[in-house]
């Protein structure tokens, strides 16, 4: 069961701090393995993502000036999973890594939902909490793909389960149903669009 993010002044903290860091830029994607980070070409942040269909790392493309949070008709709105891992997971390289991280335009934000919603599962340092992936359908996937995104933070509800990468939407599912996670609708959307990887 998906919740809601009440607390509204937490919530407009979001919103503000991300359309801030989207002007200011971000952090180089560090080297090794899998793609890590935020990086910012011109007017368009690009970060890494799983394709929630496949499991296949794509890349998401945000124009930096585009309108924040979007006011897209809700028919037009599919879900951006963000999957926050706390400081006891096996230690894989995620798409955002660390607080401020590598994706300092929301590291610490969705860190603090995390903290916030599962101090027993994520401790309550925001800065302790490793990182997140993105999971998006992309537009060949027959998944549920637009342009403009709702945020879905999917935190773990036990430190056993953050022990299992979730890529895809039907391990997210899978995870729901067994009560090891719970998603919280952090009540905004954005634009991005799926990318090639030369783009990053």
């Amino acid at each position: 069961m998906r919740r809601l993010l009440r607390n509204r002044g937490y919530r407009a903290l979001l919103v503000g701090t991300f359309a801030l860091a989207a002007w200011a830029g971000s952090s180089p994607a560090l080297a090794s393995g899998l793609p890590t980070g935020e990086r910012v070409h011109g007017q368009v942040a690009v970060e890494p993502a799983y394709d929630d269909v496949s499991g296949n790392i794509i890349y998401l493309a945000t124009p930096i000036k585009s309108p924040f949070p979007t006011h897209t008709n809700w028919h037009s709105v599919a879900p951006l999973y963000l999957v926050e891992y706390p400081p006891s997971y096996p230690g894989w390289t995620l798409n955002c890594l660390g607080v401020p991280g590598n994706c300092p335009d929301h590291d610490g934000l969705v860190a603090g939902v995390a903290v916030q919603a599962e101090p027993t599962v994520y401790g309550t340092d925001a800065s302790a909490v490793p990182g997140h992936d993105h999971l998006v359908a992309g537009p060949a996937s027959h998944g549920d793909f637009n342009v403009a995104w709702e945020v879905i933070e999917v935190v773990f509800t036990n430190t056993t389960a953050a022990n299992n990468h979730l890529t895809t939407e039907t391990a997210i599912e899978a995870a729901e149903a067994a009560g090891d996670v719970i998603e919280i609708d952090l009540g905004f959307a954005f634009h991005c669009n799926v990318v090639a990887a030369s783009a990053y």
